[in-house]
């Protein structure tokens, strides 16, 4: 991979990770016109280091809001860790087990096969980025409920949803989860607010995941040719530093659209986006 290649990845993940597009979709697809395996041990790592950068972006831009929600008091870091914990659960129980039923039932009869190899599935991407951007323009079409707390089973249903976006690429997590958030009554401000909180429980359990799979890629020599671990990630390293700059500005762009009425938009994006990768693909 080239040093222009990098730069190109990690601005186009910086921007549509934090926004509601789609991020692996955009970073496949740019991979593909660009020659590169997206199936790859190498690229799949690359694309955890690059989620990382964003994740970081998230905990700079959100930290002071968080300070206020999460960490006003005992009792309200409570409350909202129980939201988290529980909505993380059904990720975790949705997530795994549509990755195993995939695995051991659809996918039962294709020697080698892994959960990555449906990344470079441009048809599955462009279904998932279609049905984002239908789920986006709904919630958008909701009215404010008086009853809009974060409640336990709100929260729930948004962790299960994000569990569903787990193993297809184009479904965006972030358009999904504030998108049903917003559709069950949750502010907006609010719904963002815990979207991103969750990608941030969920982020570090991914990296860890690509990483011994990396590492294993590298023992086995199925990649890397010699290379030190360290020459192997430096351009990884290099991708989570442009993707962390690329991502606060997308955050500023996506909170600015969510408080002047342009929610819609993204949605509408993500339509043409799916007849793009279509094509491309």
């Amino acid at each position: 991979m080239t040093l222009l290649q990098l730069f190109i990845l990690s601005i186009v993940q910086g921007f549509a990770e934090l926004l509601p597009v789609s991020s692996s979709a955009h970073v496949i697809m740019a991979e593909k016109l660009m020659g590169l395996d997206p199936t790859s041990p190498e690229l799949t790592m690359l694309l955890v280091m690059l989620h990382t950068g964003t994740m970081f972006a998230v905990i700079v831009y959100f930290w002071a809001s968080w300070r206020k929600t999460y960490f006003s008091s005992g009792a309200a870091l409570r409350s909202n860790v129980l939201l988290l914990a529980a909505a993380t659960l059904l990720t975790g129980i949705i997530g795994f087990g549509l990755l195993k039923l995939i695995t051991h039932v659809v996918m039962a009869g294709t020697p080698g096969f892994e959960i990555e190899h449906l990344f470079g599935n441009a048809r599955l991407m462009a279904a998932a980025l279609a049905a984002a951007g239908v789920l986006i323009m709904v919630s958008s079409r909701m009215k404010p409920r008086h009853d809009g707390a974060l409640t336990l089973p709100r929260a729930m249903l948004v962790g299960a949803v994000q569990g569903l976006c787990l193993p297809f690429r184009g479904f965006s997590r972030s358009g999904a989860t504030i998108s049903t958030a917003i559709a069950v009554g949750v502010p907006q401000r609010r719904a963002e607010e815990f979207s991103f909180a969750l990608a941030v429980v969920l982020t570090p359990a991914v990296i860890v995941k690509e990483g011994w799979r990396f590492y294993q890629a590298v023992h086995t020599g199925a990649v890397g040719h010699g290379a030190s671990l360290a020459q192997l990630l430096a351009p990884s390293l290099l991708g989570m530093c442009l993707s962390f700059l690329a991502g606060l500005l997308a955050l500023r762009w996506l909170s600015s659209w969510l408080e002047q009425g342009r929610w819609h938009l993204f949605g509408f994006y993500c339509i043409a986006a799916s007849a793009v990768v279509l094509w491309v693909g």
